[in-house]
């Protein structure tokens, strides 16, 4: 199994950015596909960005086209998410996920692992 810790949350302006990351360790990192998820107050988790195996392809949700960016170092076991132009709907709990398979997903069930979380927030 994988253990994800994710890192780089906090509060920013409205417009600014952020890079997350996400730590893994056990596992060979590199036979996971990898998601990143978030979770705002009272509502449900939703997808963000996926990246296959090797980081050839990736998949966003739509209302973060054309600002975040997801990608990651399999030498150096770490995903990250690069977030900009952030929008005070941008705040959210944001979690790294890992799954075994070889493509991009963006449904939680399809994921095994779960980091516990770092907090964005985006004040307007």
């Amino acid at each position: 199994q994988v253990q994800l810790v994710e890192s780089g949350g906090g509060l920013v302006q409205a417009g600014g950015s952020l890079r997350l990351s996400c730590a893994a360790s056990g596992r060979t990192f590199s036979t996971y596909a990898m998601g990143w998820f978030r979770q705002a107050p009272g509502k449900e988790r939703e997808f963000v960005a996926a990246i296959s195996r090797s980081g050839g392809v990736t998949s966003k949700a739509e209302s973060v086209k054309g600002r975040f960016a997801i990608s990651r170092v399999n030498a150096k076991n770490t995903l990250y998410l690069q977030m900009n132009s952030l929008k005070p709907e941008d705040t959210a709990v944001y979690y790294c996920a890992a799954g075994l398979g070889d493509g991009v997903y963006t449904y939680v069930t399809y994921y095994n692992y779960w980091g516990q979380g770092t907090q964005v927030t985006v004040s307007s």
